[in-house]
């Protein structure tokens, strides 16, 4: 309570908290907006049923179900960041632009400007992929009416980027992962009138077991979250009575280095196959028509799609850590610093010690996220109940946003104590 206080009596930081109210508040009431012309009345039957839509309508926080203005979320501007960070893997001259503030800036700009293009041909793809499912959506798959609702949809998800920029400005939190988090949230009230409505006294257990499974989940995100590995440093500072002084620091070393991030880019990738897929069923040609009904068969299969899940976020927890965790460079700067591990060789020595450490940190790291994103579909097979699912993924998403507002909050107030 009297760090609540103190946040309220900050004038800058109680209205960055406000505006941030009010800005989801404006994306919570764009998400029931319809896009005109369109009768969303036979979507909800087809997300029941299709467990990818569904995934990514919880994202989207119901969005896609009301087929709203913002029924794409800013899951173009993830797509689009996923594609700038590759680039800057291939391409050594993106890469180098990447380590300059003037490289990241230009590299922002390209990210904004790729979402118009991906907004338009994914809400393209939505509508044809929903035409095709037979569910009705009260206007004409070609001409105008098609072109004004793809027109609508991306600048929707520009809008919302837009937002998530301004809620960045503000310096507590990320507000592209604050929108994500909101719409997670949402969709908790719908959750609870659903299970209530369906209660039956046979249930009793399987709440039970939910709600243990539940809270058991999030005490092992918040410990993982927050689990790190220090590795001791120290530096050479200036000589005294003839010998130089050491200062002993640490290098943090977090257990989970992507955050939330891999199983977000999991999710934008896993949907991808399975909305292509869709458009080839009616091909001409045979080989086309085959092909896309066996991918739609393998994501239909829950074996399947779980282990694909699985290797997605393991792979793209060590990708997003070779991104954001480069041993070359921290050994390089290191040695520049005066700085050394004790009992490792600066340069060459110090990278291949520090490549080897996260290595063995992520193993452990990807594993436990990888095993909180299939989450869901175990706790679906042991309770056999199509509601009470732990979402694995969500909670993560949930403590590590929470987790990130409370320690920026805390630092400005800290900083402003001070």
């Amino acid at each position: 309570m009297d760090l609540l206080k103190r946040i309220w009596k900050i004038k800058e930081l109680r209205k960055s908290l406000l505006f941030i109210l009010f800005a989801l508040t404006i994306y919570r009431v764009a998400a029931h907006i319809t896009v005109p012309g369109i009768d969303a009345s036979g979507v909800a039957g087809l997300l029941a049923s299709n467990e990818l839509l569904g995934l990514l309508n919880v994202f989207s926080g119901g969005t896609l179900q009301n087929f709203s203005i913002v029924a794409l979320g800013v899951a173009p501007y993830i797509t689009s960041s996923i594609i700038v960070q590759l680039l800057g893997m291939i391409f050594p001259q993106v890469e180098e632009m990447q380590k300059e503030q003037q490289g990241r800036a230009k590299l922002n700009q390209w990210t904004r400007y790729a979402v118009v293009p991906l907004g338009a041909l994914q809400s393209f793809g939505l509508i044809q992929l929903f035409a095709q499912q037979g569910v009705s959506l009260g206007i004409s798959i070609s001409g105008f009416e098609l072109l004004a609702a793809v027109t609508v949809m991306t600048v929707g998800t520009v809008f919302l980027m837009w937002i998530g920029e301004l809620i960045t400005e503000r310096g507590v939190g990320n507000g592209i992962s604050i929108m994500i988090l909101a719409g997670i949230i949402a969709g908790f009230p719908g959750f609870l009138q659903q299970m209530f409505a369906t209660y039956t006294p046979s249930m009793l257990f399987d709440i039970v077991l939910f709600i243990a499974m539940s809270i058991a989940t999030v005490v092992a995100v918040v410990l993982v979250n927050e689990a790190q590995r220090n590795i001791p440093v120290q530096y050479a500072r200036g000589i005294r009575g003839g010998a130089s002084q050491k200062v002993s620091s640490h290098l943090p070393v977090r257990l989970n280095i992507g955050g939330m991030i891999p199983i977000i880019f999991a999710i934008s990738v896993i949907v991808f196959p399975p909305l292509i897929a869709q458009f080839f069923l009616n091909a001409r040609t045979e080989v086309l028509q085959q092909g896309a009904q066996i991918v739609l068969e393998l994501f239909g299969n829950q074996l399947f799609y779980g282990i694909l899940y699985f290797a997605l976020v393991f792979g793209f927890t060590f990708f997003y850590a070779s991104v954001v965790f480069k041993p070359d460079n921290i050994a390089d700067n290191l040695q520049k610093q005066g700085g050394f591990i004790p009992g490792i060789r600066p340069g060459e020595q110090t990278q291949k010690y520090l490549e080897w450490l996260r290595n063995r940190i992520l193993l452990l790291g990807a594993t436990f996220l990888s095993a909180i994103a299939v989450l869901p579909l175990l706790v679906q097979e042991i309770t056999g109940q199509q509601n009470l699912i732990v979402g694995g993924a969500s909670v993560l998403i949930i403590v590590a946003v929470v987790i990130d507002m409370v320690k920026q909050v805390e630092s400005q107030v800290t900083m402003r104590r001070y």
